[in-house]
């Protein structure tokens, strides 16, 4: 597979035009262009010349990336976006003084020089004027357009081109014909003509349609700046022992088989194995998991991790584009190039639509000139056809519907970064979820407090914020949030070390202290089975636990787990309700997912999945249907790159962020629900616009013609046409509007009593013996599985629970439900 960049494209259809002219090439097998990204992959046994002549020859620019790695470094710079914005600003400037002559003199008598207000010639020579000068400033359509023609391929801009054009010539035409009656007619019936022009209409197409253009530029900078950002994230330099020296050498320098050494809050600068050492290391930006991983000699470490506290010397085993973070580059780049753009409906029926319009009035023109009308009359049909067939509707049926629903979306935490998505988001049949940051919370809280021995859960506590206030590791912190939040006082202890295993020890003193993983407990004492039990009940549950000694005996164990959002639960069961299957992709381990999948009720789980493996996982999951996939690491950059919709946490990392078509801002999943039920109306809304926008067409058509006066009596005049035009514009607009009633809780699919509103009401219940978020969340589930129950919201900390209920729910069955679960209702009110 190789690989070029490909300038000049501007819409769907020319992205099928580049592909089928590379695969007449002989010796090409597969062709796939990317419109975002400008890029174009390419495979079989070629001349990398004749697939750049093929391009060439269908009226874009190519090169090949690797002889051209200084031209594509550049174009990893938005340059697009700043001319775009300069292009609006002038259009929209000149736009406002013709809106001002146009509508603002004549319909609302605002005040103008006399020399325009008294002379209905000047008033109208400077609306041409000021049309002409939008036109030249956007001239990038109608050469794109106009282009497309003379290769045979009419796109998007081909539309558009025409829409503005039929405008302004027939309303140059009108100038002319008012310059040429100038001596003969009178000033009044001059001002009577001039009110049947069109120049803002002219103008007014190219500056919204620029919007939009502005918006997919933008899109294609930010999707560049994600392969920056991960290109960024890599190592720039490495220490390697070289004739028994440490020296400092580039990355790219790193040889295989190099020992290289790595000190605290170093990063790794290559794929390797440890030979020397232990260290913590933190792999959040290849796995996503929150929690830093300690390794071991002989283990393997990864290029771009961060080593959060230790000190290893290891022997590199894949280097440069070799390692698996360069794998994750190069995974984005292939994914977003191969993704199938698309194709929008005006494009799909551009290649009919427009030469078959241009036929009709060129028929027209002929046939009345052929039956003995006037050359006037003629030409006046032949414009009525161009002008009531001016695609002004069917260009506005798509943007509007998707800037709306983008102005929408972005109200309630949803940027929609293209159109595609947008329109293709409500097709997902799959929602696949990474599950550190997206389902849980990222970071580790202390679920269970149990004390081994003679020793009370505030004592243990307290002993753990001693011994782990001076550590930095992830789990020290949630012991010592929790200590913190329960305002516990914080004793010293002296001789801290780190220790070799997975653990801290200090003494209190004459007393010795250790924390650690079962893995270094064991070495250190022996555990008796109710102790083992204990850890391996934990375990199943997706939890780590802690062990705490004091003299190398046992004193208790403090389990840590990420936390549950809270509305993941509610919104994966939305996703069901929808009719959407949903599968969770995490790297953590099959045990930890399983507890997770048991909470939220995911219907499906993929767990110890790498990157690269959750990029294939997707590319499994689109054979049963179109994928969503919700994602905030860099490690779900390829599955995000790889989905048909990619959708990233806005709180996750930049690289996520960047290659989703998605982002949702306030970092919650209903948000994602939420997506999903937009991009559903919205579609719906798309498709009654191109009914409007084609339905005045096949009426308006036959009747500009001028063929059916003589049997019908009707009669359509380039002004009368160019009003049905006007006419079919607004009605798109006005459906697009109603977008902005869009209800994010519309389209449930639960089962509504006809006829009745429920009447619903809170009730609170006390409650004895919660201790942690796990009994929360475990009361929430049970309760919530009761007929009637709405929604539990139970608080370890308040002990008790707010619970919302219908008419149909029993308050002995809650009551019962608690007791069930091994805790004591104390009231109910």
């Amino acid at each position: 597979m190789r690989s070029f960049r490909v300038s000049g494209m501007s819409c769907s259809a020319c992205v099928a035009r580049v592909e089928r002219a590379v695969l007449r090439v002989e010796g090409v097998k597969k062709c796939a262009v990317s419109l975002l990204t400008g890029t174009m992959t390419v495979e079989g046994d070629f001349n990398d010349d004749a697939v750049i002549s093929a391009v060439r020859g269908a009226g874009y620019d190519a090169f090949s990336e690797a002889k051209g790695q200084e031209k594509r470094d550049s174009e990893l710079k938005d340059t697009e976006t700043p001319k775009m914005k300069k292009r609006l600003f002038s259009s929209l400037v000149l736009l406002i003084l013709l809106m001002y002559l146009s509508m603002g003199h004549t319909m609302l008598n605002l005040p103008l020089p006399s020399v325009l207000a008294e002379n209905a010639l000047s008033f109208v020579l400077t609306q041409m004027i000021l049309s002409a000068l939008i036109l030249v400033i956007n001239q990038k359509f109608f050469i794109n357009g106009f282009k497309g023609v003379l290769k045979g391929a009419p796109n998007m801009d081909t539309l558009v081109a025409l829409g503005s054009l039929a405008s302004f010539v027939y309303s140059t035409a009108v100038l002319f014909d008012m310059c040429q009656k100038s001596t003969q007619i009178s000033q009044n019936q001059l001002w009577e003509m001039a009110h049947g022009l069109y120049f803002e209409s002219s103008a007014m197409i190219l500056v919204l349609i620029t919007v939009g253009k502005l918006l997919e530029a933008y899109s294609k900078g930010k999707t560049t700046n994600a392969l920056k950002s991960l290109i960024d994230m890599s190592p720039k330099s490495a220490i390697v022992i070289r004739d028994g020296k440490e020296i400092e050498i580039p990355c790219e320098d790193v040889r295989v088989n190099d020992v290289f050494v790595v000190k605290n809050g170093a990063m790794i600068p290559a794929d390797g194995e440890i030979i020397e050492g232990h260290a913590s290391i933190d792999e959040s930006s290849l796995t996503g998991e929150s929690m830093p991983v300690d390794k071991h000699t002989g283990e393997r470490v990864f290029a771009s991790t961060v080593l959060s506290s230790g000190y290893i010397k290891c022997r590199a085993l894949k280097v440069g584009e070799e390692t698996t973070h360069s794998q994750v580059i190069k995974t984005v780049k292939e994914s977003i190039a191969t993704k199938a753009p698309i194709a929008k409906i005006a494009d799909r029926v551009a290649g009919i639509f427009v030469p078959t319009v241009m036929a009709i009035a060129l028929i027209t023109f002929v046939i009345w000139l052929a039956l003995g009308a006037e050359l006037g009359y003629s030409l006046s049909r032949a414009i009525a056809v161009l002008v009531i067939s001016c695609p002004c509707s069917l260009g506005l049926a798509t943007p509007v519907a998707i800037m709306v629903a983008n102005g929408v979306g972005a109200k309630k935490g949803i940027l929609f970064k293209n159109a595609e998505a947008l329109e293709e988001t409500g097709k997902v049949k799959i929602v696949a979820l990474d599950k550190t940051g997206t389902i849980t919370r990222g970071e580790p809280i202390v679920t269970d407090i149990l004390p081994l021995h003679d020793i009370s859960k505030a004592r243990l506590l307290e002993l753990a914020y001693a011994l782990e206030a001076k550590s930095e590791h992830p789990l020290a912190r949630a012991i010592v949030k929790k200590a913190e939040e329960l305002k516990l006082e914080k004793k010293e202890v002296e001789s801290f070390e780190v220790m070799v295993g997975g653990g801290v020890k200090a003494t209190e003193g004459e007393d010795t202290l250790v924390c650690g993983s079962y893995r270094l407990v064991t070495q250190l004492c022996e555990l008796d089975s109710d102790t083992v039990s204990q850890y391996n009940r934990l375990a199943k549950e997706g939890k780590t636990p802690v062990f705490f000694l004091k003299n190398d005996t046992p004193l208790g164990i403090i389990a840590i787990r990420d936390a549950i959002k809270e509305d993941s639960r509610s919104a994966i069961s939305a996703l069901k309700e929808m009719g959407i299957h949903t599968v969770m992709i995490t790297g953590d381990n099959e045990k930890s997912a399983k507890a997770v999948q048991a909470e939220v009720l995911v219907d499906e789980v993929i767990a110890d999945v790498m990157p690269l493996d959750k990029e294939g996982a997707i590319e499994e999951l689109k054979r049963r249907g179109a994928v969503a996939m919700i994602g905030d690491g860099v490690n779900d950059a390829p599955a995000l790159a790889k989905a048909n919709i990619g959708i990233a946490i806005g709180n996750g990392t930049d690289v996520a962020i960047d290659t989703a078509s998605i982002v949702l801002t306030k970092g919650t999943l209903t948000e994602g629900v939420t997506a999903i039920k937009l991009s559903r109306k919205t579609l719906r809304v798309i498709k009654q616009n191109l009914f409007w926008a084609f339905i005045y067409n096949i009426i308006g058509i036959p009747i500009a013609t001028g063929f059916l006066t003589s049997s019908l009596g009707w009669e359509l005049s380039p002004m009368l046409a160019a009003g049905m035009m006007s006419l079919s514009s607004i009605c798109v607009v006005l459906n697009a509007l109603r977008l902005n009633m869009f209800d994010k809780n519309s389209n449930s699919n639960k089962n509504k009593t006809k006829g009745k509103k429920e009447e619903n009401m809170k009730i609170t219940v006390g409650i004895k013996g919660m201790m942690c978020p796990h009994c929360e969340a475990r009361v929430k589930k049970c309760l919530e599985e009761l007929e009637g129950v709405i929604t539990a919201t139970p608080s370890h900390v308040e002990a008790n629970a707010v619970i919302e209920i219908n008419e149909t729910a029993s308050v002995e069955k809650i009551k019962e439900t608690i007791v069930q679960q091994g805790y004591e209702v104390t009231y109910t009110k």
